[in-house]
């Protein structure tokens, strides 16, 4: 899939992350270790009413499950991202749920000063079993342009 090939009000959904207990509480002994993020208690002492895993847990789950897709849509013209806007964490994320994604195009520019390449504007939104809306972000995406054919 080329720059060209993206198409503007366009979304899809995919994805199906099974979020552990384990993964929760490794995840957030290494990288965001608050106590509602490494104890059912503490959790339930809390605003979150038992275990819940970080946001950027959850951001790191999305973008397993971004990576997979594009993967296995043979979409290898990807070539990274600048950053996101908007990142919002809207409902905690709890052992035993189930993630997927739904990603829809808002926009894209080509590039002036690369013009081998284009900006993909997505919205991002991160949906539980209960289809809860769990986060949301805008990221800017990287495309390759499509070459042009030999004179």
């Amino acid at each position: 899939m080329y720059f060209e090939d993206v198409e503007i009000g366009s979304s899809e959904e995919f994805g199906s992350y099974q979020v552990t207990e384990e993964e929760i509480i490794e995840f957030a002994s290494k990288y965001d270790p608050q106590p509602f993020h490494l104890s059912d208690e503490a959790g339930k002492a809390m605003i979150f009413g038992g275990l819940c895993a970080s946001g950027w847990h959850t951001a790191g789950m999305t973008m397993r499950m971004v990576v997979d897709h594009m993967q296995a849509k043979g979409r290898s013209h990807s070539m990274g991202s600048p950053g996101l806007d908007e990142l919002r964490w809207t409902r905690p994320v709890f052992p035993g749920d189930t993630l997927r994604v739904k990603s829809s195009v808002i926009d894209k520019r080509a590039s002036h000063s690369r013009p081998e390449m284009g900006s993909v504007f997505l919205h991002n939104e991160v949906f539980n079993q209960k289809d809860e809306l769990v986060m949301s972000f805008k990221p800017i995406v990287l495309y390759k342009r499509r070459p042009s054919a030999p004179d």
